[in-house]
């Protein structure tokens, strides 16, 4: 059986408020057309379909259209919610989708049952465990604490005992959403800390001949038979490294696992640069990020006027500015707390004014400013009181 192992589309994200809908809509495109042009046998979504619970309506009706697709195709589709998703919303209609082949498992009591899907050595037993909140799964599931391990483990002992009703050699695949030892995160999944220590062994979900991962954004695999897919698009600058991919999956009569990596189309790149105003605007080395994403982090001693807009008439796409200013050797770092205690407000503002400038000071126009400004916010408040 060939599988299409996919997950984290995040419909409706949008980066640094920029909209990534067309992105996302080439992505499932490119889904579509993978599924054709390789003939796979069905569609593995890990989770996180929507960014939020309540999506927006344009990602609602991309979704709608990417389900049209594949049912048209004759590609049968198994999905589960992610930590992102409304279960509830996501897995409205789930038993007349399953009439068009699109199996939606949202539910925690759904774990052990599985959609089915034959070939020609026999049925694969497809499970899918959604994300599973501990405090809110614990007692459908019976699981012994509510914990992250606990719950998943409670929901695999449910695979397993299905599966040990299955007529032998009945292969077992398996999605979940979850944070599994031995991933690597980036800045861009939503913490799942909240009920207990969010990693769950890996040995979790041995029986099942494979199991397909949503949740981290970067493709990884923990072990032959277990998988993260990776989100299809960059969500933040910490994948700016990413390459981003599907896992092409086959599976043997036998069960053995032969994956295989396919590209997703690159969208708009993204570029981490750092250093003073004038050097990134001036350096033609930089001139490949031009079109990029850009996040720039500003090295210069005392902060640039209009450091966004110079910024954006080279690099149109900067979305991201950071400053980290260049300081003299041996020059110390205090804390800002330590230099708040038993100052004056005049002080405390001047210290400010140093701080983010590397250490130097207001000036004497500057001090008169600052003290105008203190005034007046005194003369405001005691009217008020």
């Amino acid at each position: 059986m060939r599988l299409l192992h996919t997950s984290d589309w995040h419909l409706g994200r949008t980066f640094h408020r920029v909209s990534l809908l067309a992105e996302q809509e080439t992505f499932l495109d490119h889904l579509v057309g993978v599924a054709r042009a390789e003939r796979v046998d069905a569609v593995l979504v890990a989770g996180d379909v929507y960014d939020r619970a309540v999506p927006p309506l344009a990602a609602v009706r991309l979704f709608d259209e990417a389900l049209h697709r594949l049912a048209a195709l004759g590609v049968p589709t198994v999905m589960i919610s992610g930590n992102h998703d409304s279960p509830h919303r996501l897995g409205v209609g789930g038993r007349l989708l399953a009439r068009a082949g699109i199996h939606l498992r949202t539910r925690p009591e759904e774990c052990g049952t599985p959609a089915l899907l034959p070939d020609a050595h026999g049925p694969v037993a497809v499970y899918g465990l959604p994300y599973l909140e501990p405090t809110l799964t614990r007692e459908p599931l019976g699981a012994e604490a509510p914990r992250h391990a606990a719950v998943l483990r409670a929901a695999m002992d449910r695979v397993r005992a299905d599966l040990a009703t299955r007529p032998p050699g009945t292969r077992a695949v398996v999605l979940a959403h979850a944070f599994v030892t031995g991933g690597q995160p980036s800045d861009s999944e939503r913490d799942i800390t909240v009920g207990g220590v969010a990693a769950v062994p890996v040995a979790t979900f041995d029986g099942a001949h494979y199991t397909a991962l949503g949740h981290l954004h970067g493709c990884q695999t923990l072990t032959e038979r277990v998988r993260y897919s990776g989100s299809p698009l960059p969500y933040s600058f910490s994948e700016a490294g990413h390459r981003k991919s599907l896992w092409l999956v086959d599976l043997d009569a036998a069960g053995a696992v032969h994956a295989e990596r396919v590209d997703v189309p690159l969208g708009r790149p993204l570029a981490r640069l750092r250093g003073r105003l004038d050097d990134l605007l001036s350096d033609a080395e930089l001139s490949p990020h031009e079109g990029a994403f850009v996040e720039a982090t500003l090295t210069d001693p005392i902060r640039p006027e209009e450091p966004m807009a110079r910024l954006t008439a080279r690099f149109p796409h900067a979305v991201s500015l950071l400053f980290e200013p260049e300081r003299a050797p041996g020059q110390a770092v205090d804390s800002y707390a330590r230099r708040l205690d038993g100052r004056t407000d005049e002080q405390v503002a001047e210290d400010f004014v140093a701080h983010v400038r590397a250490g130097q000071g207001p000036d004497g126009a500057e001090r008169a400013a600052l003290r105008a400004a203190l005034t007046a916010a005194r003369v405001g408040q005691e009217r008020d009181e």
